[in-house]
């Protein structure tokens, strides 16, 4: 029978060229042997056990921050003093700004002593229209009236000192500033941006043939070409309920950490959504697949004749990730499968194993 390596023409299965590694360094340190005529080749092999596999749909996406504020004055008036160099960490509510409030401040306390004037007659003509009904109701309702119109003055004017003072308004980093000490601001002057960097998300494009797999709530794997070697957890927070129709995809929001702040926003990451999670099947590595005519298969190692021989097993594939694959249909738990010296026996082919894998034969 005629056999190649798995082509990657297969879904999930990557081109092997020549020999691997690992088979190479098991047939030059046990090389082929003859014995009384027959030929025997040294394999080594695992036996087949159940296994959890995720499998993953891959995509790029682009990092934002979750929290991008960009930050306006309220009120206008001078900026007299800088709180915060650009750059530093803040939280919620620290003060970043000061615009000048003498103005402010004066009418403030205007309205602080017009307040409790009102206040105080209308407590009162209260007392009076109580205890000896003095005066007429009437009256009473509109020194109330007039004590609680001076009271929500002051109330408005507080707010508006307060806005004097330009603070934070997420966890983050200060990330720009727009104005310097002396430039006069009006309401809705852009000052300043503050960064939310210990969480980001990621938004990917994911083809539109996953829809039916890709869910809320699934884990993902995140990595970036700046720090090769390493990979970061995320979850799927968003799935996109429309297809883009110039490139047929959905998008998905996928949260991370960022610990460190390593990460910055508008970086590009490889993304990998995961889109299904099986238990209790049986997995190889993608070298130990082969091509043939009319599908894949695997060879394992049965005892004929008394002796351990090759035996080529046509087998249906699963969805693969990360060089290995999932055995549908064609191996049984317990099959010694041929891991190193696949491609050097045919069915039949007498065998020696060699590791561990062989015990109790």
């Amino acid at each position: 029978m005629v056999v190649a390596a798995l082509s990657a023409s297969v879904p999930g299965c990557r081109q092997a060229d020549g020999e691997t590694a690992q088979e190479a360094a098991a047939a030059a340190a046990a090389p082929s042997q003859t014995a009384a005529g027959v030929r025997v080749v040294n394999v080594e092999v695992t036996a087949a056990t159940p296994s959890e596999f995720a499998d993953f749909v891959r995509a790029t996406g682009e990092v934002e921050a979750i929290n991008d504020v960009i930050l306006s004055a309220e009120e206008g008036g001078v900026i007299v003093q800088i709180l915060a160099v650009k750059g530093a960490l803040v939280t919620k509510g620290d003060q970043l700004l000061k615009i000048d409030d003498a103005v402010l401040a004066a009418q403030v306390n205007e309205a602080r002593a017009a307040a409790t004037l009102a206040g105080e007659q209308y407590q009162r003509q209260r007392r009076v229209w109580e205890e000896q009904k003095i005066g007429s109701e009437i009256g009473l309702l509109q020194a109330k009236s007039a004590a609680d119109g001076a009271a929500a003055r002051l109330a408005a004017l507080e707010a508006r000192l307060a806005r004097t003072v330009i603070r934070a308004p997420v966890d983050g980093v200060f990330d720009e500033r727009a104005v310097e000490v002396g430039e006069m601001v009006m309401p809705g002057t852009r000052v300043g941006r503050v960064v939310g960097a210990q969480r980001l998300k990621v938004t990917a494009g994911i083809p539109e043939r996953f829809a039916p797999d890709v869910r809320t709530g699934a884990s993902a794997r995140l990595a970036f070409d700046v720090f090769p070697g390493r990979e970061f957890n995320g979850r799927v927070s968003f799935v996109g309920s429309s297809v883009d129709p110039q490139n047929r995809t959905f998008p998905v929001e996928v949260v991370m950490d960022n610990p460190g702040r390593v990460i910055k926003p508008n970086m590009v990451a490889s993304v990998q959504v995961e889109r299904a999670r099986l238990s209790e099947v049986i997995v190889v590595s993608q070298d130990v697949v082969l091509r043939t005519e009319s599908g894949y298969q695997v060879y394992v190692v049965v005892e004929r004749d008394g002796a351990p021989r090759a035996e080529a097993r046509p087998v249906q594939l699963g969805p693969s990730y990360d060089n290995r694959v999932v055995i549908r249909e064609g191996l049984g738990l317990g099959d010694r499968v041929i891991t190193a010296g696949q491609r050097q026996v045919d069915h039949g082919s007498r065998v020696r194993i060699v590791n561990s894998g062989g015990k109790g034969q």
